[in-house]
């Protein structure tokens, strides 16, 4: 084997022992650095030990399984391929940390098993092949401002994968050869930690579909997904989607207006409602505020006639430039409903506006931010695509009872 590597001054016992290459494995007893713009290929298994320690600033490629029980880790950036015709086992007791890592693997469907535990520092590129975390209990974490890039249903994580950090992500998981990612917004601090897994399984048995809140119809039969938050306390808004291969006949056939995001509530042993926002071109559904719980999430119709009474009508497009023309977010009749709230939301999930007793004339929003956004308050917010979200008390009539009202949508504005 052809290996460049850079190998600091270390006691001669030692130099003897960094590398030995056998006929089964390629065994790293000492130090090893890879410096940038070098290539190493290790075609037979690698055994990093516990006294191993390993800093790739280059590429590094692993043809067969890979164990570490020392150190793996970059000082720059560096890539890491796992690629190959053979399954490859991904073991150890310790972490190991990549900047960017491939995954392209032809031998099966899923041909990484890994039971040790991988971190992503920026980029994993899903080109070929499914990791297996589920199996074989590994770890895949993606560390702050990590993302991943070409997963498709040939090449996803099949487990769960932990998110850490303070931006907005889509797990890349999936199950059963359908990737079915959950997005999430941006935490508030860098230390924030979730996790989300998806099945392909019908959640009846253990979260019986007959025990639904409130305007639930009909609960999706065939898939599922666990939501967590491990560390932190920010709230998260969730996008799901729903699939021809993976959902049922009736989500599909749905109009998207009456799917929602449910869940399972443990505490109070049924399904709640926790609202959508649907985007019809993308098949996702995202909820219409920060869930009120983590835990199993699946999506469901619900009963339209039942979400609010259609007495408001709420234009959908602002254009703050003092022409009297959609200069504020107009919620036709709002007035007669003054215990209200309004909160709007930008794409990423941060709130950029909120007030309670929103009317018609001069408590209104003109396309100015008075979130935690890091723009001045007496600058308008960038032209795009928002949210908002309405609640009001509905104070009742002879066909609908009284009730909190709860209402989301998308906002455009146009701010040039």
């Amino acid at each position: 084997m052809n290996i460049k590597v850079q190998i600091k001054p270390l006691p001669i016992l030692v130099m003897l022992l960094l590398i030995l290459q056998t006929q089964a494995q390629t065994i790293n007893t000492g130090e090893v650095v890879i410096l940038p713009n070098t290539q190493v290929s290790i075609v037979n298994d690698f055994n990093n030990t516990t006294s191993g320690n390993m800093l790739n600033d280059g590429e590094l490629f692993i043809y067969a399984n890979f164990n570490n029980d020392g150190t793996i880790d970059f000082i720059n950036e560096g890539l890491t391929s796992f690629q190959g015709n053979e399954v490859q086992q991904i073991t150890g007791i310790q972490d190991s940390f990549f900047y960017n890592v491939i995954f392209s693997n032809t031998s099966t469907a899923v041909p990484f098993q890994l039971s040790g535990s991988i971190n992503i520092d920026n980029e994993s590129e899903f080109d070929e092949g499914i990791v297996d975390t589920s199996n074989f209990g590994g770890t895949f974490t993606f560390l702050r401002d990590a993302d991943h890039v070409a997963t498709s249903d040939n090449s996803y994580i099949d487990g769960e994968v932990v998110k850490v950090g303070d931006t907005s992500f889509e797990f890349p998981v999936g199950n059963g050869g359908f990737y079915n990612p959950v997005a999430m917004n941006a935490p508030n601090l860098p230390t924030d930690t979730y996790t989300a897994q998806y099945f392909l399984e019908n959640s009846n048995a253990t979260n019986p579909h007959n025990l639904a809140a409130g305007i639930i119809e009909q609960i999706d039969d065939t898939e599922y997904w666990v939501i967590d938050r491990t560390s932190g306390s920010s709230d998260a808004i969730i996008t799901l989607r729903w699939d021809a291969d993976t959902s049922p006949a009736f989500i599909n056939n749905a109009d998207p207006d009456a799917i929602h995001i449910v869940r399972w509530d443990d505490t109070l042993g049924f399904w709640v409602d926790e609202g959508g926002i649907p985007d019809a071109a993308n098949q996702t559904i995202t909820t219409i505020a920060p869930v009120t719980g983590y835990g199993v999430f699946t999506l469901a119709t619900v009963k339209t006639d039942l979400v609010l009474p259609d007495d408001l009508v709420i234009y959908t497009a602002v254009s703050p430039n003092s022409n009297s023309k959609n200069d504020f977010f107009f919620i036709d009749g709002i007035d007669r409903y003054p215990n209200n709230t309004v909160k709007i939301f930008n794409r990423w999930g941060v709130e950029v506006y909120k007030t309670t007793g929103y009317n018609e004339t001069d408590n209104v929003f003109r396309g100015y931010s008075d979130g935690r956004l890091t723009v001045s308050n007496s600058e308008l917010l960038p032209t795009g695509t928002y949210y908002y979200v309405l609640e009001y008390d509905f104070p009742g009539n002879t066909s609908i009872p009284a009730q909190r009202v709860k209402k989301a949508g998308f906002l455009y504005i146009a701010s040039n």
